[in-house]
């Protein structure tokens, strides 16, 4: 028996939605950083089938379409506007794919959502962007319509305008919504509001979720994501960060230092591609999952730089032992730290000096 999605937000248990398809498949090799283009889909969707599965298998409720940056101004960029629509069809196919063999493997329903992100064009100063964004995202939502979405996933919103079109043209399409915006350094969306006033508006105006998700880490996005549970109050919230650990200091992936680093870094910086001893561990992830939970999140995840191991463990933390669970961590058989009776003494006794 399926489930809506409003309604499988209406039970106890969270929605655990794993992201960071960005940096996972630039990790394995097949996306370029920098114009970080979603081409993937297209040149080699064997990747993309098996990150989209991994990530079910670690416990994701929803099979997320990958189309983050897959949008018209994006692939103006790159000369390949030609193939906005194939790439759109093709991750939401795959997504839809995933999601259909994974919910027979593993005996619970997933989801499949579309994907829209910031368009990088909106300037509140120049009326005409909010038209062109708006049919940005209205062409994104109606292919992910036509492939079977059950619902849209409009993410990285740092402008509160920008994120209102969003869900305007969601509800449009009568698909239920997460929407999440997105919060640099400076504590407020790039038009002044603050992420819990923007969350406020965006669940009065009907938005199914809100929240925040990316920039910040598991660390630096607890007072945003309490802001905005206390703003909204029993409306549905997401939490979503970076698998970075952001400081107070530097408080978005963006601007985060590597004091180890000993080589020249192309850029000066260690985003995007240098970000590699930045990255939380599991045991974090899974501490933010738990911090998530108690102030009543009903979708939670993580964003860029998150693995799978990252993903499993946000699962195992909110009570879902996933497929890959039997992968998990088990030290009693390791040479020195085991503790197997069967395992050497004499080996064992090398741990101390190891």
């Amino acid at each position: 028996m399926t489930v809506s999605f409003q309604n499988r937000l209406e039970q106890a248990q969270p929605v655990i939605l794993s992201g960071g398809y960005l940096f996972e498949v630039e990790r394995r090799g097949y996306l370029k950083a920098g114009e970080f283009v979603p081409m993937v889909a297209l040149e080699h969707p064997e990747v993309l089938e098996q990150v989209t599965t991994d990530f079910i298998r670690a416990g994701s409720d929803i099979s997320l379409a990958f189309t983050y940056n897959g949008h018209r101004e994006k692939m103006r960029i790159i000369g390949q506007e030609q193939l906005l629509e194939p790439l759109n069809r093709a991750a939401l196919r795959i997504a839809k794919k995933v999601a259909e063999q994974e919910s027979i493997n593993l005996g619970r329903q997933i989801y499949v959502a579309g994907n829209i992100s910031n368009s990088n064009i909106f300037d509140p100063n120049k009326p005409e962007t909010a038209d062109e964004v708006r049919l940005m995202f209205r062409e994104m939502i109606t292919w992910a319509k036509q492939e079977g979405a059950d619902l849209i996933l409009a993410e990285t919103m740092y402008f509160l305008a920008e994120a209102e079109i969003a869900l305007e043209e969601i509800q449009a399409a009568g698909l239920a919504s997460i929407v999440n915006v997105a919060v640099f350094d400076t504590g407020k969306l790039m038009d002044g509001v603050s992420p819990a006033k923007a969350c406020e508006k965006l669940a009065a105006l009907g938005a199914d979720v809100v929240g925040t998700n990316c920039f910040q880490g598991p660390n630096t996005i607890r007072p945003i994501f309490e802001a905005i549970s206390e703003s909204v109050g029993a409306h549905h919230t997401c939490a979503m960060p970076c698998a970075y650990r952001t400081t107070n200091e530097h408080t978005t992936l963006f601007s985060l230092p590597d004091t180890g680093n000993t080589a020249k870094l192309p850029s000066g910086r260690t985003f995007p591609d240098a970000l590699e001893a930045q990255v939380a561990n599991r045991y974090e992830a899974a501490e933010f999952a738990a911090f998530a939970r108690n102030l009543g999140a009903k979708v939670i995840g993580l964003c860029c730089g998150a693995s799978v191991v990252h993903h499993r463990a946000v699962a195992e933390q909110l009570g879902r032992e996933s497929y890959l669970s039997q992968y998990s961590t088990d030290m009693s058989k390791h040479f020195l730290f085991g503790t197997d009776e069967s395992l050497s003494k004499v080996t064992k006794s090398f741990g101390s000096t190891a």
